[in-house]
């Protein structure tokens, strides 16, 4: 599994020109699956999200959560995380996880992030169009294969 957590002012997605998922200061959230993701990596990967300490404290610091400035997030299905393009100039998605698993799993995903803060998403398998106001701007990595090793 992976994630680029955006620290966001505000973004939208829109699909079919109808903004279907929106937030204020929060979380832009690109999440990709691969085989062997499941329930679990997901519960760790839920736990890193909220807890990360990426936005400012009263010194300006790098020092609170989402929890603790009360932010929301923008989920978006992001199969092209697991792109290959060591070969040619066409990536390969050979390494994304099959469509219904990933489906399910990105449910799950975001209903286990709703037990903590509030979570827009966009429509799995949409044409999506994401704006972003990244903040500062933070973006951060997050792996499964080489944080939950």
């Amino acid at each position: 599994m992976k994630v680029v957590v955006q620290r966001s002012k505000n973004s939208k997605v829109t699909i079919d020109g109808k903004i279907n998922g929106k937030i204020d200061a929060g979380y832009v959230l690109l999440v990709g699956f691969t085989n062997g993701d499941n329930e679990e990596i997901i519960d760790k990967m839920v736990h890193k999200i909220i807890n990360l300490r990426i936005f400012e404290d009263e010194n300006g610091k790098i020092n609170k959560s989402i929890l603790d400035v009360k932010g929301n997030i923008l989920s978006i299905s992001q199969f092209t995380l697991y792109a290959d393009s060591s070969k040619g100039n066409r990536p390969s998605f050979m390494n994304a996880l099959e469509p219904n698993e990933a489906s399910r799993l990105y449910d799950y995903f975001n209903n286990k992030l709703r037990e903590h803060v509030s979570v827009e998403t966009g429509i799995f398998g949409a044409d999506m169009k994401v704006e972003i106001y990244n903040d500062g701007p933070v973006t951060i990595l997050l792996d499964s294969s080489e944080l939950f090793k």
